[in-house]
């Protein structure tokens, strides 16, 4: 198994660093007659691609994506579906002071430890400009359950805490996330992280943040036992992007106060459908989906490109401090929410196939 593809029937290996000529993707498991466009793609990579605010990378990325093969007269043939998009804005020499140096809290070291060599413009392959691919993944992972399961699928995140500051679940509403620049459904709450990421951006610091995912219409019965399990695959899924520390299902840290009575979803009859009385399990029972909304967050570390001096050591272990410029996230957190809704379609899409390969 290569350790730049992910998946197993509906499977995508990426390729391409932060600062080359391009980056792209090879997305194989996709059957065929699923209509399919630039514009499906280009849609959710515009929810990801930097610059868009003052709260973002000012890289200016316009992320346009190619399809060089797997789609014929907008419908895929079922063979791999190759995309690529050019890197348009990088700005290597930024980074000429770190190349013999380890910021903390960044991959530098470990990647030096593992291939005796690391490519500091950016970060390479550790930079979350890779992810674009995952959110190019996703789209056309989104247009397999569409058409597999019906139109009813929605995925779709949120970004519900940024530092300490957390949203009221009580304000929710899915309908203004778009209306604000982090993806928040509590408008009142997006006003306070306006303010304070501001006051972290002009301090040349970081902050981290954790998003949520939705996805709603999912039957149930995905995933398997005992190591195909559904939130297993999920949690490695979110796992892998860029940043990430913790991920969570339904209740998650949080089961760990409930008593049992508290915990369980209860099930009662409506007509000939069960239905939950809550959603502690997040939609997931056994590893297996339940039917209800699958319900997943993740916890996204603050930005290690900081301009703020940290204690380091460089290349030769000589004690040095270390200080970052060029242009970087203060908040990573808010462009990890398309990528987190991507990283849902991947797994569910795949997990339909498999579910459809094994029982019909």
């Amino acid at each position: 198994m290569s350790h730049n593809t992910f998946g197993h029937l509906f499977r995508t290996t990426t390729f391409g660093e932060s600062h080359g000529p391009a980056i792209g993707c090879v997305v194989d498991g996709t059957p065929p007659g699923i209509a399919l466009t630039v514009d499906d793609i280009q849609r959710y990579l515009n929810k990801r691609k930097p610059g868009q605010s003052r709260f973002t990378t000012q890289r200016q990325e316009s992320d346009t994506v190619e399809i060089l093969s797997g789609v014929m007269d907008g419908l895929t043939t079922g063979t791999p579906i190759g995309l690529l998009i050019r890197n348009e804005d990088q700005r290597s020499k930024d980074y000429d002071q770190i190349k013999d140096q380890f910021r903390p809290g960044h991959a530098d070291f470990s990647y030096m430890a593992k291939y005796g060599i690391r490519d500091h413009r950016g970060g390479g392959r550790s930079s979350a400009r890779e992810t674009a691919l995952r959110v190019a993944s996703g789209a056309i992972a989104r247009k397999i359950l569409k058409h597999i399961i019906g139109d009813q699928v929605t995925i779709r995140g949120a970004l519900v805490q940024i530092g300490k500051n957390v949203i009221d679940r009580e304000a929710w509403d899915w309908r203004v996330i778009e209306n604000n620049p982090f993806w928040c459904p509590d408008t009142r709450m997006a006003a306070t992280w306006e303010v304070y990421l501001d006051k972290i951006r002009k301090q040349g610091s970081s902050i981290g943040a954790t998003i949520e995912v939705h996805a709603s219409g999912i039957p149930a019965g995905l995933g398997a036992p005992v190591y195909g399990k559904l939130d297993g695959d999920l949690a490695a899924a979110m796992m892998s992007i860029n940043a990430v520390k913790g991920v969570e299902i339904g209740a998650g840290m949080a089961v760990a106060t409930l008593r049992g009575e508290e915990n369980a979803d209860e099930i009662r009859m409506s007509g000939d459908n069960p239905i939950f009385q809550s959603n502690n399990a997040g939609g997931i029972l056994g590893g297996i989906s339940s039917g209800q909304d699958i319900i997943v967050r993740f916890a996204v570390k603050p930005t290690s490109s900081i301009m703020i001096p940290t204690k380091s050591i460089d290349s030769q272990g000589t004690e040095i401090e270390v200080s970052t410029k060029g242009r970087h996230d203060p908040c990573v957190g808010i462009r990890a929410v398309p990528i987190g809704e991507a990283m849902m379609a991947c797994v569910l899409a795949d997990h339909v196939l498999r579910q459809r390969a094994q029982c019909g």
